[in-house]
């Protein structure tokens, strides 16, 4: 066994039962499958008759599924409804080992949900024909935020890891952000921010994951080269002093940027792509348990490239275990020992 193969084998026995803390929107994502039955005599619109219903996890909920898959111990805090999306929420992530007491209720707001309507007959394609989304616009109510912070401060002494998952639904909030990011600094524990369109408010993080178009968003200009996204993730980097920030590309692979080193990581497999969503849940729960085991950033990256490769190989958010991550690095590794 080489050095890079030694390093990926201590890195990922090392993310086997890390503590991690996740807090963001926990989002349902409902698949509704249909068939195309006729034309509506009410509306000139298509008739589906129902043949399914699914429900997974979306949002911060699909990077908690992925660090339980991947083998940590994961702990999800964010905000449900009192409704039936709450319940499939739970019992998904339960069932896969994770602790979600830190699922607060509050019957005021409905759980965040994302309703895709797909539809097809025998002869054709199935497809999405529209989504429909569902969540509260409010800001959360300081008894839920009371609720919700002494749930996060219960479990910090245990922690070894904590994603921050913003996808601006306003879960959370200003007073959750300091108390996390001031407990992380204080503690040496490695935090990374998803954060969808408000990557600013989050000085102090260790870590920064952004897709290009989000950096883009970021910095307000368009980043069409590689070394524009080099500068603008320097610039994030500095105004948030971050350690690092890792940027998706897509087909063009990773970039991470930290103090002094750039670090620039193709795409792990050029196979088919089928569905790029949960792709940056992916990567981000795969970068936080590494960085939890002590592996280096660029590593922790390389891997967390690896695992994204899996997973826009599966239809819709998914997830992907360890035993995956372990074979795929062995294909790429042929003396890596996966089994």
């Amino acid at each position: 066994m080489n050095a890079l193969q030694q390093e990926y084998h201590d890195a990922l026995s090392g993310m086997q039962g890390r503590n991690i803390l996740v807090i963001g929107d926990m989002v349902a994502d409902i698949y509704l499958d249909g068939r195309i039955s006729r034309i509506s005599r009410e509306a000139p619109v298509l008739v589906l008759e129902q043949a399914g219903e699914k429900v997974v996890a979306g949002g911060a909920a699909n990077v908690v599924n992925n660090i339980a898959m991947l083998g940590g111990t994961v702990h999800a805090a964010g905000l449900v409804g009192r409704d039936e999306s709450a319940d499939g929420l739970r019992a998904i992530l339960a069932k896969n080992g994770a602790d979600v007491r830190g699922l607060i209720s509050d019957e005021s707001r409905p759980t965040i949900s994302k309703t895709r309507i797909i539809a097809g007959g025998r002869a054709t394609v199935s497809q999405q024909i529209v989504r429909i989304d569902k969540e509260s616009k409010e800001p959360v109510h300081p008894v839920i935020e009371a609720e919700l912070r002494a749930y996060i401060e219960s479990v910090l002494p245990t922690v070894e890891g904590v994603v921050i998952s913003d996808y601006g639904s306003g879960t959370v909030t200003e007073g959750l952000q300091t108390l996390l990011i001031d407990y992380c600094r204080a503690k040496g524990i490695p935090s990374i921010v998803d954060s969808r369109y408000a990557v600013r408010r989050f000085s102090g993080i260790g870590y920064v994951k952004q897709n290009d178009a989000e950096l883009a968003a970021a910095v307000g200009r368009e980043l069409a080269t590689t070394e524009d996204i080099i500068r603008a993730a320097e610039e994030l980097r500095e105004e948030l002093h971050a350690k690092g920030v890792l940027v998706t590309r897509g087909e063009l692979g990773m970039v991470l940027v930290e103090n002094g080193a750039v670090h620039e990581i193709p795409v792990s497999d050029k196979s088919e792509v089928f569905d790029v969503s949960g792709a940056g849940d992916t990567c981000v729960a795969t970068v936080i348990l590494a960085l939890a085991a002590g592996a280096e950033p660029a590593l922790a990256a390389r891997l967390s490239n690896i695992a994204s490769g899996i997973a826009v190989r599966k239809l819709g958010t998914s997830t992907v275990s360890v035993r995956e991550l372990a074979e795929a690095v062995e294909k790429q590794h042929p003396e890596y020992p996966s089994k």
